[in-house]
């Protein structure tokens, strides 16, 4: 976040020309747009036409906030001097990307583009009393691009603030209308800066349109993601970014429910589960696959089949000492979380060379490329023998579930025959044809499990009798 943007260097000129046209807006009672202002309700805005070229894009918007990493340089030149033409630029180039893979034109911008070409701007955006763009800066930066020559905008109140243009820019886009959404990353920023500003989580998450749990949730992939980008780094200083983690959205969600909802029992296996599930996120593996993943995945699947370069240096679990307090200790990780976080290491490790390769050596780069080729046959081996493990889980409990299923139905069936009974609506030759259909069943189902069990128990006993022709 850029510590104080202050007024843009024409911020004055273009409050004159703002407060000109705002005059004669009034004076013809002209179009207005409406706004959540501060906690004072609705405010309705004056909308004038302003020339593109005298408006900065907002060095704020949380539209980008996480692709700014994208560039190190031209984003510390974007924190140091956010007016300058450098830094507006890179804002610019930024709107118009895909924010999961910004080598690529956004498809949104470029519908955006043909939409303005073909119909022109329809909805205003808005902009404050100094010329920084609230709202619209996708569209400026589109009208820009098709050569335009101004922009409809409604203009903030004189004592606007730099909160003020960060709430309103939020509650425009969480509207429900057809704005372009923030990325799942922005959003995760947004939350935290929202939390950091003094909001209540109840107040932020009925902002966002989000259930209280499911921003607990996202808080947590959020602090997730961070602690993996410190893990990543690199020893020539290489780490991921947050918009490396843009495509990953269900996975992490998925995962920040399983690790709570194991937590609450086995605090160490929550962390297994959640250092084999990131490992796959990483190498890229489907969300499917990523369910297979369960505490016991790397002692089941991994550990045997590691090759040297993946395994981990070989380390126990210990106590570590509370500063100040000498007789007090708390147990350390276990062995077995350290040696699965050890791999998690090493991949997103390698993942950060990997996508660095215009900026290592050579040899550094093969070697990251080495440990992923590994990594990828030992998991996809892994996964498949889960996978099996799995179905056959699935088939050993498919047969009681029937039974129990059945039950429930004959249950339910009891329950209506008592109603049927007593409105006189049974239709008592349907039932009897009913029950032989069923009587056929359960001798076909006793066959079986005769076959089957050679010392059958009491339920399997009670079948076979009640099937047993008299």
């Amino acid at each position: 976040m850029v510590a104080s943007f202050g007024i843009p260097p024409e911020g004055e000129k273009i409050r004159a020309i703002v407060q000109e046209r705002l005059k004669q807006a009034m004076a013809e009672d002209g179009a207005k747009v409406t706004v959540d202002w501060r906690d004072a309700g609705q405010r309705h805005l004056y909308v004038i036409d302003m020339p593109l070229g005298m408006l900065y894009f907002n060095p704020d918007t949380h539209r980008v906030r996480a692709q700014r990493t994208l560039d190190p340089e031209r984003n510390r030149v974007l924190e140091e001097k956010p007016w300058s033409e450098d830094a507006q630029d890179y804002l610019r180039y930024l709107l118009s990307r895909d924010p999961k893979d910004p080598n690529k034109t956004d498809p949104e911008y470029a519908a955006l583009l043909d939409e303005l070409e073909e119909f022109g701007q329809r909805d205003p955006g808005i902009i404050s009393p100094n010329g920084i763009l609230v709202d619209g800066n996708t569209r400026c930066a589109a009208l820009r691009e098709l050569g335009k020559e101004y922009i409809r905008v409604g203009v903030l109140p004189d004592d606007t603030t730099r909160q003020d243009i960060n709430r309103v820019e939020l509650a425009l886009q969480l509207r429900r209308d057809k704005r372009r959404d923030y990325s799942y990353i922005n959003r995760l920023i947004a939350v935290e800066e929202e939390l950091a500003a003094g909001r209540k989580p109840e107040d932020v998450a009925r902002a966002f349109n989000i259930k209280l749990p499911t921003l607990q949730r996202d808080r947590w992939v959020y602090e997730l993601i961070n602690d993996a980008i410190d893990r990543s780094r690199t020893s020539s200083g290489a780490r991921l970014r947050l918009v490396d983690f843009e495509d990953h959205q269900e996975k992490l969600r998925e995962l920040a429910r399983d690790y709570a909802n194991l937590a609450a029992t086995d605090p160490d296996a929550a962390e297994r589960l959640k250092e084999a599930r990131l490992a796959m996120v990483v190498l890229n593996l489907p969300k499917t696959t990523l369910r297979l993943a369960e505490a016991d995945f790397y002692e089941r699947y991994l550990e045997q089949r590691l090759p040297d370069s993946l395994r981990p240096a070989a380390e126990g679990s210990s106590s570590l000492a509370v500063p100040g307090l000498e007789d007090v200790v708390i147990p350390d990780d276990s062995a077995d979380v350290k040696a699965v976080r050890s791999l998690t290491d090493k991949l997103l490790q390698a993942d950060a060379a990997r996508r660095s390769a215009d900026k290592l050596p050579q040899e550094e780069v093969s070697a990251a490329n080495s440990v992923f080729a590994e990594a990828d046959d030992v998991f996809e081996t892994a996964t498949v023998l889960a996978g099996k493990a799995n179905q056959l889980r699935k088939r050993q409990a498919a047969v009681p579930e029937r039974v129990t299923d059945a039950a429930d139905y004959i249950d339910q069936c009891a329950a209506e025959f008592a109603e049927a009974k007593a409105k006189r609506a049974l239709d008592e030759d349907a039932f009897d044809d009913a029950l032989i259909t069923l009587r056929d069943s359960l001798a076909r189902l006793a066959k079986q499990a005769g076959r089957t069990f050679s010392s059958p128990g009491d339920g399997v006993e009670w079948l076979l009798d009640a099937t047993r022709e008299r």
